[in-house]
């Protein structure tokens, strides 16, 4: 087995992080979203080694780039504003059915118009 290059895996533990930091993931969420472990996010961010390749597209997919951007074969392009946690579970909250959706609302209201009346 070939010896890998221990700068480039540090490049990619520090884009790694950079790209996780910059959606809003914490590792545990990031993990969470891979279905892996908090344990395997840090690992990869040291000098360990690279992600395996099945979890490369998926793990891209969620930081928003391109599986060479993450792995630093081209340079990250930002052209879109990155999803921030608020966002996300925004978006969960509409795939929930219309039930769960109208019990959430009212409260989402409440906090909206209080701090509306705060501003005031």
């Amino acid at each position: 087995m070939p010896k890998q290059n221990i700068e480039a895996l540090t490049d990619f533990g520090k884009r790694l992080m950079t790209l996780r930091k910059t959606t809003g993931y914490t590792q545990v969420e990031l993990a969470k979203e891979l279905g892996v472990t908090q344990r395997m996010i840090s690992y990869y961010k040291g000098h360990s080694e690279y992600p395996p390749s099945s979890l490369l597209p998926s793990l891209a997919e969620l930081l928003g780039v391109s599986t060479d951007e993450l792995l630093g074969v081209k340079a990250v392009k930002r052209s879109k504003k990155p999803d921030t946690r608020l966002q996300r579970r925004m978006q969960q909250i509409e795939k929930m059915p219309t039930r769960e959706r109208r019990q959430i609302m009212p409260l989402l209201d409440t906090f909206i118009e209080r701090e509306q009346l705060k501003q005031r």
